[in-house]
């Protein structure tokens, strides 16, 4: 029996759930099973490729929904989880008890976990560090952003790896050990350990960069990084430089594509009330009330940063009606 589990890329909670669902299918449904892992970004066109889909069962976690026959799992908590009103259409009418959605929890993990548990009694006790920290890490919950940026404990670490490995198939290597070992003890595995002495250096010129480029005003932070390899900064950062922020929208670049990141101060001094995912959605992308992101093809430079700018200008707008 193979199974492909799809999972978010590049995405702490998306490792994490795919480990966790690969753990709960091999002790509730079936235990003769091999696993191929294959990570899905968001990106400018289509997402998916039906041809990939090529297991006995196809898995989708922490993703956005496909209504492909050949998916016979999936599990989300994004606020954008479909991309059109069909898919949305087709979920609800869904009859099978294997797609699940709630966009009210913190972290896709955490939410398997429940399902899991209360569907198909599975024991999540074993793997409860790791739900831990995923609602920490995808809900933003750390106490301060100095927390959030000293990047101290385990789960933190990992995150910055698994943010920033270019490696093909680092993660697909990575999630195996997720679903069984204690996070200490991954950081211990040779082929991670070798990773973090340059990325905590990365980590540090990321914020010296940051603090250069980032512009705060009536509110809102703005900053371009296009120019350097940073996508997979740590996204806290320009709350930690900036604690009076409110919101923040950051350019990024990468090989395959420019990276719109619009977040809110997890510790702002006033309340965010714009929801950042519907935002995203108008330009093409989504995520949560309070983070979001839009991918545009590299080629749509122009396209990437006025929107951006466009943003930067909405957010602004609505922390100077918040002031009257």
């Amino acid at each position: 029996m193979r199974v492909r589990v799809f999972y978010h890329d590049r995405c702490f909670d998306g490792a994490s759930s795919a480990a966790l669902f690969s753990r709960f299918y091999r002790e509730r449904i079936r235990d003769d099973v091999e696993f191929v892992f294959s990570g899905l970004l968001h990106r400018a066109g289509a997402l998916f490729n039906e041809n990939d889909f090529d297991g006995d069962e196809n898995a989708i976690v922490d993703f956005k929904y496909s209504s492909s026959p050949k998916i016979t799992w999936w599990f989300d908590h994004h606020e954008s989880a479909f991309l059109t009103p069909a898919d949305a259409a087709h979920f609800e009418q869904d009859q099978g008890n294997r797609k699940f959605y709630d966009p009210a929890f913190k972290s896709c993990t955490s939410f398997i976990a429940m399902v899991a548990e209360e569907r198909f009694g599975f024991n999540p006790a074993p793997v409860a560090e790791l739900v831990h920290w995923t609602d920490i890490i995808d809900g933003a919950l750390y106490s301060d952003a100095r927390t959030a940026v000293e990047m101290k404990e385990p789960a933190m670490k990992l995150t910055m790896v698994i943010e920033s490995s270019q490696e093909h198939g680092f993660v697909s290597r990575l999630i195996p050990l997720l679903a069984v070992k204690p996070l200490s003890e991954i950081l211990r595995e040779p082929f991670v350990a070798s990773l973090l002495p340059p990325l905590l250096e990365r980590h540090q010129r990321s914020i010296s960069i940051l603090k250069e480029r980032s512009e705060f005003k009536d509110g809102t932070i703005f900053f371009d990084v296009t120019d350097h390899e940073l996508e997979g900064y740590n996204k806290f950062v320009p709350y930690y430089l900036h604690p009076q922020s409110i919101y923040s929208v950051g350019l990024s670049r990468s090989s395959f594509r420019v990276k719109v990141s619009v977040g809110s101060n997890p510790w702002a001094p006033t309340e965010p009330t714009v929801n950042l995912a519907k935002v995203c959605e108008r330009y093409g992308g989504g995520g949560h009330a309070r983070v979001g992101a839009i991918s545009f093809d590299v080629s749509h430079n122009d396209e990437a940063h006025r929107a951006a700018q466009q943003i930067v200008e909405e957010l602004r707008a609505s922390v100077r009606a918040q002031g009257e």
